[in-house]
């Protein structure tokens, strides 16, 4: 397993306010609360910058989730899918909705030629999915449950909004085998 560190408190209080900035530019409002909330996700990679996510949770309950989606310039939410948990719960089924940037999402299917995705070598490893679809502002993308995903953002950044079923993002599958989903903070 590669060595792995914690955030430290001072990094992720910038992250959230740098991923304030981009909703403000997305014209998407959010309270001083859920600003101060806002997750930042680095997988246990330490690698933030480019393998990362920020999220607002607006609502998340065994029916429905809602969440804010924020992608610095060309950082990636790695690959992974939503598996079945049992008989009552398939997985998550998610919509994407693109508010503000561009989005390239990868999914199962044909491959794209010439992929605008921008990937180092020691991530590229862990991406078998490139069937791209790039998503601007207004337009959306449903994945079904159990299906392998991954998405970047394009060069200024974007945010999506995301509506899901009861998201359990400990449950996510990763073909990374060194990301820690639930981040930890010192």
């Amino acid at each position: 397993m590669e060595d792995q560190q914690d955030m430290r408190r001072e990094e992720v209080e910038n992250l959230q306010a740098e991923a304030a900035e981009f909703l403000r530019k997305a014209n998407i409002t959010v309270t001083d609360l859920e600003r101060k909330s806002i997750e930042v996700a680095d997988f246990g990679l330490n690698d933030v910058r480019y393998v990362g996510l920020e999220i607002i949770v607006y609502e998340n309950n065994d029916k429905y989730c809602a969440k804010e989606l924020v992608l610095f310039p060309r950082q990636m939410c790695p690959q992974h899918r939503h598996p079945k948990i049992d008989d009552r719960n398939s997985g998550k089924q998610e919509t994407f909705r693109c508010r503000w940037g561009e989005v390239y999402l990868y999914v199962e299917g044909e491959a794209t030629p010439n992929p605008k995705a921008i990937v180092p070598d020691k991530h590229r490893k862990h991406l078998s999915v490139w069937r791209e679809i790039v998503l601007r502002p207004g337009e959306q993308y449903t994945l079904k449950p159990d299906t392998l995903h991954w998405f970047q953002a394009g060069d200024r950044g974007a945010v999506v909004s995301e509506f899901s079923s009861a998201s359990i993002d400990e449950l996510d599958v990763f073909t990374d085998p060194n990301i820690k989903r639930i981040p930890e903070i010192e």
